[in-house]
């Protein structure tokens, strides 16, 4: 993006001031939104705050119930057909047996037909919750402050957004089948009722305590899925840091102990699933066998009647056919009760998230951001990490810097350098005081508006695992080859990225690991230069770069800098020669301001500060020395 496209994307965002929505590239979304939200009452059972979302999906879920009411009465009908075309055989009524045997094959076909409709149609159901559910986290995942990120382990997000929401996804494509075996208990049962009351009542007799068995199952089960869910994720936390932290855990030889870690962790996991089976393989053993006690009794009781002519064989024959839909539900009553504590287990530890307030948001009716010249201000603003006053960072902090100015923040580790960038773009919130962008509070204006004014850069880069062209274009993904290359040139990263494998599209490894820590440095302040902010904070953003390198940087953005508000964060000498002004900060408040030469004559910290950086300096580079 030159700087005329720059003009004109202010111009567009003037235009769009009052719009709904603020987006710094128009993105054509290819899949649409969910349709339902989880129901935001806390006090609601899972089940209840999820059905919004599985009443969305309203095609399935109709298909599925009306099949499977379909399907359920042409199952509980063959019975009695079967049980008309015995008494047929039984009577010699060849023309009767004829047509019930038509019968029992029209019933055959539509309870294969409407049986796979209803499944499909669950199934189907199922999966669009599970992905409804994993775009709704997400989303809410985008909106929540990074406050929330510093105290969360990223292997406890991963473990909500992928197993818990499967667990989710394997109860509703089990339960609706259970659900209509249930049903299908229901109508079998008052079929029976018709036949004959006492053989019912014998049929029945053993399901009390099918249902006893089963309490204290449930009670059994749901601890120690709670905790099994946890297990996992922490599991999930230990191999998400290990995978990032590889080369901290290499250069202490510290695998084995992770190794241990690991698999104390794996440990406590299998107990509690060895628990969790031990409880099944005590208890779903007797809710299988009593169904099959009560079949047994219904053939004593039955055929009891039969010899002495109070029922026909076809009776006798239905009851057995009925029985054995009787037990169908509890024969997986076991499974479905499992899974239904894991489903409410991971439901829950999902609602943790998706009820999770963001503590960051635009205000109501908030207006996009409009920098036209980019005044930088802050005013007399104050913040701590912490809730104690002891941990306060800023502590009544003020500076304006000026449109076109480029200023350098100078101070010791913990003065809070890099804490005015994040409260500049609202990563986190200041309690007091105000900051302003030509005289609009950054409080009072949309956040995607006020990040897109601001370019960022740390000192160290995040790059996404994609070719080097698509992390450099990330916040102008329809840049052309040409901007893409002028920027890389800019940072002085173009010689580097043309010695590469494939060039620009060489994929970059892990966080981009596969570079130099240098180059992943040159490609974040290419990314950012190409995307043509009004207002650019460079944190340290060269700390990692060759002196000789980061000199070329420089000459190269000397032109850039004259054409925006620049605040640099440095402790280099080299990088503190950009700034028109340097700003000395000590304990959160500035302490001293003007030039660099200035400050050298007036100020003894400011000497002292850079002396201590010039030694770091140059101890790091007898260690690993030139570019890290």
């Amino acid at each position: 993006m030159t700087a005329t496209d720059d003009q004109t994307s202010h111009t567009g965002a003037n235009a769009a001031m009052h719009a709904p929505n603020f987006e710094p590239v128009a993105v054509e979304p290819r899949f649409p939104p969910p349709a339902a939200r989880v129901d935001p009452n806390v006090d609601l059972g899972w089940m209840r705050r999820l059905w919004p979302v599985v009443r969305s999906h309203r095609r399935p879920l109709i298909t599925g119930v009306l099949g499977g009411i379909v399907a359920i009465a042409l199952g509980v009908a063959a019975p009695a057909v079967a049980r008309s075309a015995i008494d047929a055989v039984d009577s010699g009524d060849r023309s009767g047996l004829n047509t019930l045997v038509l019968v029992l094959l029209g019933l055959a076909v539509g309870r294969f037909v409407f049986g796979a409709a209803y499944r499909y149609a669950l199934f189907e159901l199922a999966w669009e919750v599970e992905t409804d559910l994993r775009a709704l986290l997400y989303e809410h995942l985008t909106t929540l402050s990074f406050s929330y990120y510093d105290r969360t382990q990223s292997g406890q997000v991963i473990s909500r957004a992928n197993s818990d929401i499967r667990s989710i996804q394997v109860f509703l494509a089990f339960a609706p089948l259970i659900c209509m075996s249930v049903l299908t208990f229901l109508v079998a049962f008052v079929f029976m009722l018709t036949i004959h009351v006492q053989l019912t009542l014998v049929a029945l007799a053993t399901l009390p305590g099918v249902y006893v068995v089963g309490q204290k199952l449930r009670n059994t089960v749901f601890p120690l899925t709670w905790v099994a869910q946890a297990r996992m994720a922490e599991l999930a936390t230990i191999v998400d840091e290990n995978i990032n932290g590889t080369r901290v855990v290499k250069s202490f030889a510290a695998e084995e102990r992770q190794i241990n870690a690991l698999a104390e962790t794996a440990e406590q996991l299998r107990w509690t699933n060895v628990e969790a089976i031990r409880a099944r393989a005590r208890y779903n053993p007797t809710i299988e066998a009593l169904p099959r006690v009560g079949m047994a009794m219904v053939l004593l009781y039955g055929g009891l009647l039969a010899i002495d002519g109070q029922v026909s064989v076809g009776t006798l024959f239905a009851f057995s056919a009925y029985v054995i839909m009787l037990q169908a539900p509890f024969r997986m009553f076991g499974f479905v009760i499992l899974q239904a504590q894991r489903a409410s287990a991971s439901a829950q530890r999902i609602f943790e998230v998706l009820d999770e307030d963001p503590e960051i948001v635009d205000e109501e009716g908030a207006p996009d951001l409009v920098a036209t010249e980019g005044r930088v201000s802050f005013d007399n603003v104050s913040f701590g990490y912490g809730d104690s006053d002891a941990t306060a960072v800023l502590n009544g902090f003020s500076l304006v810097v000026e449109p076109g100015e480029t200023v350098a923040i100078v101070g010791r580790t913990g003065s809070g350098k890099s804490t005015v960038a994040r409260l500049l773009t609202r990563f986190y919130e200041a309690s007091g005081g105000s900051i302003a962008i030509d005289d609009q509070d950054t409080h009072k204006v949309t956040l995607a508006s006020l990040r897109h004014h601001i370019g960022l850069v740390f000192d160290e880069p995040f790059l996404f695992s994609t070719s080097v062209r698509d992390n450099i274009a990330y916040g102008a993904p329809f840049a052309t080859d040409e901007e893409i290359i002028r920027a890389a040139k800019s940072a002085q990263a173009h010689q580097f990225i043309t010695e590469l494998d494939d060039g620009y599209d060489t994929v970059v490894g892990e966080r981009g690991y596969t570079l130099s820590g240098g180059q992943r440095q040159r490609i974040a302040i290419a990314r950012t230069l190409l995307e043509n902010p009004p207002i650019l904070v460079l944190d340290d953003a060269t700390s990692a770069i060759d002196v000789t390198v980061e000199a070329a940087i420089h000459d190269a953005l000397h032109g850039l800098l004259d054409q925006r508000t620049t605040i640099l964060i440095a402790h280099r000498l080299s990088t503190i020669a950009l700034a028109d002004r340097v700003v000395l900060l000590d304990r959160g408040n500035v302490v001293a301001s003007g030039t660099h030469q200035e400050l050298l004559a007036s100020e003894p910290l400011y000497v002292q500060i850079l002396a201590e950086a010039d030694r770091s300096e140059a101890s790091e580079e007898d260690i690993v020395g030139g570019e890290r």
